[in-house]
């Protein structure tokens, strides 16, 4: 079975995760940690006339893009990598079917407004930040199963920090983030060059406006600029373009690894 050239494993991987997070959470497991819901929440007003999936047009519609994400990098390399190269398509496919995954989750929290969805979207956030590592690794050290297991696992158990601490979220987010950065910088002084580095720093300015833009939401609606488009929305907007060049970053160096092994 092929799914828009994914790869099959890689797509059990993903839908595998996914099932066992929805899992836990309609236990009620994290029906006491802390999350935001209802519409005071969004500086974007809601359009009473409009259906609920999409109160919010604007943080609504904008889940889209990570679907097209996903699906553009899905095809990406298919028609010209070799059988070999599977270590590199699954890290690929595996990214790409997060961002098409976090999309819909995201877009449910908006329509729902539930405390479930809410924690959903929070915790898918941490294995997509977790992978960063992984593919990091698997350049350096090479394709090993047990480390791909080792981290998603340990980043999939971190959000039940959340059950200890009201900011126990914000906490396993801020290290999963300086974990991305860190894997990062080692494999771009390894393997990397000035294009690789300059995908790396676009991405770490979108993620710096993906968390400032989010936060800021409310505050920024003093500005006309961010009255209709928000902060919120843009806050994805650059969520987005963060996937992108952490995308184009990998590529970049996966190439310069190439040339590097043989030569």
């Amino acid at each position: 079975m092929k799914l828009l050239w994914a790869d099959e494993q890689a797509l059990l991987h993903v839908a595998g995760s996914c099932c066992l997070c929805i899992l836990l959470v309609s236990t009620g497991v994290f029906d006491g940690v802390a999350t935001e819901v209802g519409y005071g929440n969004y500086a974007e007003e809601v359009v009473a006339w409009l259906p609920a999936f999409v109160a919010m047009p604007f943080n609504c519609s904008i889940n889209i893009g990570y679907v097209l994400l996903g699906i553009f990098w899905l095809q990406r390399w298919h028609k010209t990598q070799r059988p070999k190269d599977f270590r590199r398509m699954y890290m690929k496919d595996v990214f790409a079917l997060m961002a098409i995954i976090y999309g819909p989750v995201q877009w449910a929290r908006l329509w729902t407004q539930s405390h479930r969805t809410a924690v959903l979207d929070q915790w898918f956030t941490l294995p997509i930040f977790a992978w960063v590592p992984v593919w990091c690794k698997s350049i350096i050290d090479g394709w090993k199963p047990l480390n791909i297991l080792l981290i998603e696992g340990l980043s999939v158990a971190s959000y039940f920090l959340c059950l200890l601490h009201s900011r126990g979220f914000e906490v396993a987010l801020g290290c999963h983030v300086l974990s991305a950065f860190l894997s990062a910088l080692r494999v771009q002084r390894q393997y990397g060059d000035s294009n690789s580095w300059r995908y790396l720093w676009i991405t770490l300015l979108n993620c710096f406006g993906f968390i400032t833009l989010k936060l800021l939401d409310h505050w920024l609606t003093q500005w006309l600029l961010f009255r209709g488009l928000t902060g919120h929305f843009w806050s994805k907007v650059c969520d987005i373009m963060q996937f992108h060049y952490a995308f184009r970053f990998f590529e970049h160096v996966e190439q310069c690894r190439v040339l590097q092994v043989q030569t």
